[in-house]
């Protein structure tokens, strides 16, 4: 018994019949499977909705994806608006602020002993230094490391690198004329890290005794319209150590006596003269992207400075006794700021020496 969809003399040969009047609408497989066709709702059913199908919107390439690449793409564009919008309404840090450590400084001022400033020889102010206490001129009294020092993680040239960026800091914020004595302070501020910049900023435009924000503790400055150099050499004797504090860190520490020799501001040539004495035992620090730099973080100073009145504001500069008697130290005691076997800040103290 043949097929029930053929007729009864079974199909023609040769494929001819009246499948030849529909060969031209026929669709191939690739047609069927591209058409969209969606049928209608039960709803819509029900409703005797005039038309048969639905169409679907109009989503171009979209429509064409699996559902799961169209999952997969909804994710990423709310994870994209997600982290812009964070980023845009994330709190900023202030800009120029301290990043990491903060510079902390103490002053110890030194009274004149027996009440009285005693004045130098202007011709030859530094006549009565003791000899024994290994006073040089300038940078050569600083005391730097052997040049072939190293570390377990720096090499013989990073450590080289960085003690020179501590000299070239010891030389501008201790030695150099137009800091010391005329308000300068761009030298300085050139050799410390961005990220103490603000700091140091702060410091110099609003100098304030709180242990962080002292323009004294960055640099030796005196008053241009109360003081001025008597002389253009500096006295200096001491030492600079290095080690690594970390792995990724050099610390270094220089621990130095400067004997400057001042006058009163606008006094003649033949004025009277004071010695005035600084310790600084100052610490920093160099990571090695601040050694490739050439800058360094300053993180903890400790001074002694007289002969100087106790009691005085000295944030924004030191201020040295002019010749000639003060009034009697408060404090007993005395402290040698030549004397680096001690440590460096211990409150106001009378003046032990040198002191011309």
């Amino acid at each position: 018994m043949g097929d029930p969809g053929e007729p009864p003399e079974g199909a023609p040969e040769g494929g001819s019949g009246s499948d030849d009047e529909y060969r031209s609408v026929v669709f191939d497989e690739s047609f069927v499977r591209a058409a969209r066709i969606t049928e209608l709702s039960a709803d819509e059913r029900l409703g005797g909705a005039p038309r048969a199908i639905r169409h679907k919107l109009g989503l171009g390439l979209l429509a064409s994806l699996p559902r799961q690449a169209l999952t997969l793409l909804l994710l990423i564009v709310v994870a994209f608006g997600a982290a812009v919008y964070f980023g845009v309404t994330a709190p900023q840090q202030e800009a120029g602020g301290p990043v990491g450590q903060q510079l902390t400084s103490e002053l110890t001022a030194l009274s004149p002993p027996g009440g009285t400033v005693v004045a130098a020889d202007p011709s030859s102010p530094f006549a009565n230094l003791s000899a024994a206490a290994g006073y040089a001129d300038g940078s050569a009294g600083f005391g730097l490391p052997a040049a072939r020092t190293g570390t377990a993680h720096f090499t013989q040239s990073q450590v080289a690198a960085a003690v020179d960026t501590v000299r070239r800091y010891l030389v501008a914020s201790e030695l150099t004329q137009v800091v010391l004595a005329q308000g300068e302070t761009g030298p300085v501020r050139a050799l410390v890290t961005p990220g103490e910049q603000g700091q140091f900023d702060q410091s110099v435009d609003a100098p304030a005794d709180d242990q962080h924000h002292s323009a004294t503790g960055w640099m030796v400055r005196f008053d241009p319209m109360k003081v001025s150099l008597a002389s253009d050499t500096v006295k200096v004797a001491g030492s600079v150590g290095v080690h690594e504090l970390d792995p990724s860190t050099l610390e270094l520490t220089a621990d130095h006596t400067l004997v400057y020799a001042l006058r009163p501001a606008g006094a003649s040539v033949t004025g009277p003269v004071t010695l005035y004495t600084v310790r600084r035992e100052v610490r920093f620090d160099l990571d090695r992207s601040d050694v490739l730099d050439g800058q360094l973080r300053v993180v903890d100073v400790a001074q002694q400075a007289g002969p100087s009145a106790c009691g005085v504001a000295q944030a924004e500069y030191l201020q040295p006794l002019a010749p000639g008697p003060v009034a009697a130290a408060a404090q007993p005691g005395a402290v040698n700021p030549g004397d680096r076997s001690q440590p460096a800040w211990q409150g106001c103290a009378v003046m032990g020496g040198p002191t011309g």
